[in-house]
C-alpha cells in the first residue's frame, strides 16, 4: 500500500439509541438507526484504514461503553488516534478537531461517518486531490451540506464557527467563507450522505460491507 502523507480525521458519534440519527426515527426504532449508524461507523473506520493515509485521527464525542456494537467499535478504534470533540456547537467542535489533527503535521482530510460508500480508493483520491497544490478541498453533499474537507493549513477550519451548520446552503456557505480567508477550493465527487431514511437506499447502493447488510434488513419491510 502506499502511503499518502496526509492526516484523515473521521468526526463521529457514539451510535447509542436515542443520540445517534434521531432524524432517522421514526420510521426506524431508536435501537435500529443506532445499529444504521454503528454499520456506517465500522465501515467508514475499515475504509480510512485501507486508505494509504499516513495518520488516522477520530474526534469522538459520546458513551462508547453504550453504543450498539460498542465492542467491534472499541476494536477497530484502536489503531487510531482518538481525540474528544471540543465546543459547543457542531462548528466550533470542526474547527477544533481539524486544529487537534493537526498537530500531528499534516494537511487534514476531514469525513464524518454518514458515507460509508466513500471507499478507501476514493478517499486515497481526496487525499491526493488535496496534496496536489489546493489550499483546500471540498467534498459537496446532496443536500447541499459537505461530507468531506480537506485543509493544507487548519487555521482555515477557524471559518467553520461561523458557517450555519445542517441547511441547504452549508456547502456553498463554507466554499464562501473559505475562499474570503483566501484559500483556493477544489471540489470533490458529490454524495448523499444518510440523514433521512429515504437517503439509505441509495448509499447503501454504493456500499459492499456491513452498512449494506444492515440497511437491507431495515427498509425490507418498510414502504420508501
Amino acid at each position: 500500500m502506499t502511503v499518502l502523507p496526509f492526516t484523515l480525521l473521521v468526526v463521529a458519534k457514539a451510535p447509542v439509541a436515542g443520540f445517534a440519527k434521531t432524524r432517522l426515527t421514526p420510521p426506524l426504532s431508536p435501537a435500529e438507526a443506532a445499529d444504521l449508524a454503528a454499520a456506517a461507523l465500522l465501515d467508514t473506520l475499515s475504509a480510512v484504514r485501507a486508505s494509504g493515509a499516513a495518520r488516522r485521527v477520530v474526534a469522538w464525542t459520546g458513551e462508547l461503553d453504550i453504543a450498539c456494537r460498542a465492542h467491534e467499535i472499541a476494536s477497530a478504534l484502536g489503531d487510531f488516534d482518538i481525540v474528544a470533540q471540543r465546543g459547543v456547537d457542531f462548528g466550533v467542535r470542526l474547527a477544533n478537531a481539524h486544529a487537534d489533527a493537526a498537530r500531528l503535521g499534516l494537511p487534514v482530510l476531514q469525513i464524518g461517518m454518514d458515507t460509508p460508500q466513500a471507499g478507501a480508493a476514493l478517499l486515497a483520491e481526496c487525499g491526493d486531490r488535496l496534496l496536489s497544490g489546493p489550499d483546500a478541498v471540498l467534498g459537496p453533499a446532496v443536500d447541499g451540506g459537505w461530507w468531506a474537507l480537506g485543509l493544507c493549513d487548519a487555521q482555515a477550519a477557524r471559518v467553520l464557527a461561523d458557517v450555519p451548520m445542517s441547511t441547504e446552503r452549508t456547502g456553498a456557505l463554507t466554499r464562501e467563507a473559505l475562499s474570503s480567508n483566501g484559500c483556493r477550493v477544489e471540489s470533490l465527487r458529490e454524495l448523499n450522505d444518510v440523514d433521512l431514511f429515504t437517503d439509505i437506499a441509495e448509499v447503501a447502493a454504493g456500499c459492499s460491507g456491513l452498512f449494506a447488510t444492515v440497511a437491507g434488513s431495515l427498509t425490507a419491510s418498510r414502504p420508501r
